[in-house]
């Protein structure tokens, strides 16, 4: 049977991950590439802020990785300079 919760270990070996990954994602909205105002990219900001901090009290495996494969999806397209899309088919 396989685990549902995160143990310590699981959530300290997750945290460096998701710091790189929330840095690199504010990082890449500054980016000229994007078609975006300074109001945008602020709101932008503010999501990606939310996402990771409703993400932060997550204790279960699998949302833990759902939310690691959702903001690595969304860094590839910041890095072409695109916006990701909205919903995920």
């Amino acid at each position: 049977m396989s685990r549902v919760w995160a143990t310590a270990e699981d959530l300290g070996r997750n945290r460096a991950r998701m710091l790189s990954l929330y840095r690199h994602i504010l990082r890449s909205l500054n980016s000229p590439a994007l078609p975006l105002s300074l109001a945008a990219r602020l709101a932008k900001k503010a999501e990606v802020r939310a996402m990771f901090w409703v993400g932060s009290d997550e204790r279960s495996v699998h949302n833990i990785t759902d939310l690691i494969d959702a903001a690595e999806y969304s860094l590839s397209f910041l890095r072409k300079g695109q916006l990701p899309p909205r919903h995920i088919n």
